[in-house]
């Protein structure tokens, strides 16, 4: 076993979709957080209006993306990387929404829009996060 192979924090099926659950779950709710406080608390119709957008957004784009990754980390063995709990392209589009983040935040985008689209994807994220929950519950039970 070459020594790159033993630094390598291999982990269970189970293990990789918890931490995908958890990842989507507490980057869902920071943003939502953030979003909400961002510059002053959203008032109630735009909280609404950010709500239904996360929703739909989670419904038609999201939950494709998490169905993709629960059926790629089943289809692996037991024993492969933490870092593979997301492919390479997956990790690219994190790196992006970081940036996109951040360059969003520092925009002349007006903080309440900010804001709207802050919580509308953390909640597209957390909505959708159900679905690896439910996959680790049903992969938990079969051990």
């Amino acid at each position: 076993m070459s020594w790159l192979a033993r630094l390598k924090p291999g982990a269970s099926t189970n293990t990789n979709l918890l931490v995908a659950a958890l990842m989507w779950s507490f980057i869902g709710f920071y943003l939502m957080v953030r979003g909400y406080l961002l510059d002053q608390p959203l008032p109630g119709m735009l909280l609404l209006l950010a709500l239904g957008l996360g929703t739909m957004k989670a419904f038609w784009l999201i939950e494709r993306a998490a169905r993709k990754n629960i059926a790629r980390i089943v289809a692996r063995p037991d024993g492969m990387c933490l870092g593979g709990v997301y492919s390479w392209g997956m990790w690219g589009m994190v790196v992006c929404m970081m940036v996109g983040g951040r360059l969003l935040r520092n925009s002349a985008v007006p903080p309440l829009v900010v804001g709207v689209i802050y919580v509308a994807v953390g909640w597209a994220l957390l909505l959708s996060s159900r679905l690896i929950w439910r996959e680790w519950n049903a992969t938990k039970s079969l051990r």
